[in-house]
């Protein structure tokens, strides 16, 4: 470590150690080592983010490809340079994540909003405008923001990836130990982080009015983990008099709460508020792809977290149009049905397919068994063995199909046993990005 510090190589050194784990996996550091080499050398804020967050996270970029190293060269260029680790690392740090896809006449005035909360509660925050391929001119308007403003980073998709993509990239590009996102339409209330956060660090402890204030406004969701520290690891924004059309939103999300808390046992008022603040703990263990990000409450039980739900206020779009509608609803019920497997078998997949393969396999069993019984009676009525040969064929025939079906389905268990005891832990990026836009970009 020495050595390293002495000639300036601990970034060449963990850039090498990450981005080629099969070339080097002889030299991947421990965690405490990745920390101590970012105290001792200066790097910049993007690349203390990846490499201090988790080894998960750091080998997630070895899947991109050579343009998606060129991209973090290129990113890490303009942003400004680390003074501290203390700073670094402070827990109380905010990354507020706001995913924007054609919003280009409300989202200058959120991030106004949401900075000057931000400045009047006091800790360290940053945020971050991740732009999903906007077409009206967003794009333009963010780049232009983020060379003004010191706390915003903008971070350009290449194209529109949807929703949770635009999420996964805000996480993964956030520094911040607490993260909270919303919506970029104007429809969530900024004035509501502050709750949402300190319900989050200390939750409901006796003593202290405000959080009194807050727990009178939320409820504690039964997933069987309580946090020692009194906090949580997600708190979800619940929209109890949403604004939003009675037929084409708020009925359709009513059942789909209801549906998904009862096939999940996760049982929340409002599992579409983007809304939500969590520690960076829990989101560097989720993988988010496809339409997930509605379902995060679910994956974050899987990971054992400790939730709860808290009001919000919600406001009617005053701009822009809805980027959801009647659609959706075959989309969520894939995706639950998804997520049930995964919560139920996500770690036993044996128990599941070896269960059909049973059933197959029972079924076959007793095809085979009226087939030799049908056989026996009709030639003891003298219909002759070529005749009765020809009436249990069918039944032979159906007994053989279901005895294969039964083994291949064990035998597809077996193999899904295999693949999750060997999970790889390289995962690829839902989405690319183009540009990282901060205020040291010229414009």
């Amino acid at each position: 470590m020495e050595i390293c510090t002495k000639f300036e190589l601990a970034p060449t050194f963990m850039h090498n150690v990450f981005l080629q784990p099969q070339q080097q996996s002889w030299l991947r550091p421990s965690h405490s080592t990745i920390q101590q080499l970012i105290a001792l050398n200066p790097i910049t804020v993007s690349q203390r983010s990846r490499w201090s967050r988790s080894p998960r996270s750091c080998s997630l970029e070895a899947q991109g490809s050579s343009s998606s190293s060129s991209r973090r060269s290129s990113a890490a260029g303009v942003m400004k340079k680390a003074t501290s680790s203390s700073s670094e690392q402070d827990p109380s740090t905010v990354s507020v994540i706001i995913p924007v896809f054609n919003e280009v006449g409300s989202i200058r005035t959120l991030v106004e909003r949401v900075g000057a909360v931000m400045r009047r509660r006091g800790a360290p925050y940053e945020i971050i405008c991740v732009d999903d391929g906007s077409t009206d001119g967003s794009t333009k308007l963010l780049k232009a923001m983020a060379a003004h403003r010191e706390d915003t980073r903008v971070v350009i998709l290449s194209r529109n990836f949807g929703q949770t993509a635009a999420m996964a990239a805000g996480f993964d590009f956030a520094v911040g130990q607490l993260l909270v996102t919303l919506d970029g339409d104007l429809q969530n209330d900024a004035d509501d982080i502050p709750a949402l956060l300190d319900h989050l660090i200390r939750g409901g402890r006796e003593g202290d009015d405000e959080g009194s204030a807050i727990v009178a406004a939320a409820g504690v969701v039964d997933t069987g983990v309580v946090r020692e520290d009194g906090g949580f690891d997600l708190v979800c924004g619940w929209r109890r008099n949403r604004k939003d059309n009675f037929l084409t939103r708020n009925l359709p999300s009513t059942v789909a709460n209801w549906l998904i808390g009862n096939v999940t046992g996760v049982k929340l008022h409002d599992y579409g508020c983007s809304l939500k603040a969590y520690r960076a703990s829990l989101i560097s263990n989720l993988h988010l792809y496809g339409e997930m990000h509605r379902f995060i409450p679910v994956l974050a039980v899987m990971e054992g977290a400790a939730i709860s739900e808290v009001e919000v206020q919600h406001h009617p779009r005053t701009s822009g149009t809805s980027k959801y509608g009647l659609s959706r609803i075959f989309r969520v019920l894939l995706d639950l049905t998804t997520v049930y497997f995964w919560l139920r078998f996500r770690d036993k997949p044996m128990h599941f397919m070896g269960f059909l393969g049973g059933v197959c396999i029972l079924g076959s069993l007793w095809t085979c068994a009226f087939a030799s019984w049908s056989l026996f009676t009709a030639t003891q009525r003298t219909l002759g063995f070529s005749m009765a040969i020809s009436n249990a064929a069918p039944s032979y025939v159906l007994s053989a199909q279901l005895l294969i079906m039964g083994l291949q389905l064990v035998c597809l268990g077996l193999l899904a046993e295999i693949c999750v005891r060997f999970e790889p832990q390289h995962r690829r990026h839902p989405y690319r990005v183009r540009e990282v836009a901060t205020s040291g970009t010229t414009m």
